[in-house]
């Protein structure tokens, strides 16, 4: 129910939204505590420990991106945004501000517990050094990050050195929205930030050594108007 012994904070000011939540997160067995506020939000980030952070963005005070901001700048702990703000252009600015991901109301409960489930899966493997290791899967795919090479169903698999950049990337936010602009930034740098063609080509390539049927995807999703993101199974 929660292998993590998570604890998580609801920052939503309707209120039959937030007791809804919480509810959820109650039967699921995860600890919570909720704030309707910006404000009320970042003064229990400061006083109790918060392992995961439910965020709407429309707050009565201050914005959600604000809060997003205030976060980063000293916390790494997954936001998953839970918005009824639903444009492409507001949910790549959350990610790129540095939310983990972005859920648009209505939602089903089933879709955000599996978001939750994932972010913490997310976070574990960073506190336990699972990135550390070297040799990395999800379902037939294995990357190992020391030896550059790629396997498909247990056949070692060519790729180009940018494939491998991108893949790599993907591994190492494995479960987590990336926006195009984190992308490029990552694979060709700065300069390169709004060349979204070049980045669609090289995902085309890539895509069509791994996956079966590379018009439907089954690892590496596309978040139309935002960006990608690799299947965490």
């Amino acid at each position: 129910m929660n292998p993590y012994n998570a604890n998580i904070l609801v920052v939503e000011d309707d209120k039959q939204i937030r007791k809804f939540i919480c509810y959820l997160l109650n039967g699921e067995g995860f600890k919570h505590t909720a704030a309707s506020t910006g404000q009320g939000a970042l003064s229990i980030l400061v006083s109790e420990p918060i392992d995961l952070m439910l965020l709407d963005l429309g707050l009565p005070d201050i914005d959600g991106m604000e809060v997003i901001r205030k976060v980063r700048e000293w916390s790494d702990m997954p936001i998953i945004i839970v918005s009824a703000r639903d444009q492409d252009k507001e949910k790549a600015t959350a990610l790129d501000l540095g939310a983990d991901d972005y859920l648009t109301k209505p939602f089903s409960a089933t879709e955000l517990l599996a978001r939750i489930r994932v972010a913490l899966r997310h976070l574990y493997r960073q506190n336990s050094g699972y990135r550390a290791q070297s040799v990395l899967q999800v379902g037939g795919l294995q990357i190992d990050l020391d030896k550059r090479l790629l396997f498909v169903d247990g056949h070692e698999t060519h790729v180009t050195p940018m494939e491998y950049s991108l893949l790599a990337l993907f591994f190492k936010n494995m479960g987590k929205v990336l926006t195009t602009r984190q992308i490029l930034k990552e694979v060709w740098g700065v300069d390169y930030g709004s060349d979204t063609q070049a980045l669609r080509a090289l995902m085309a390539g890539l895509r069509r050594k791994i996956e079966e049927n590379p018009a439907k995807p089954r690892y590496i999703v596309t978040e139309i108007g935002v960006g990608y993101r690799l299947v965490d199974e």
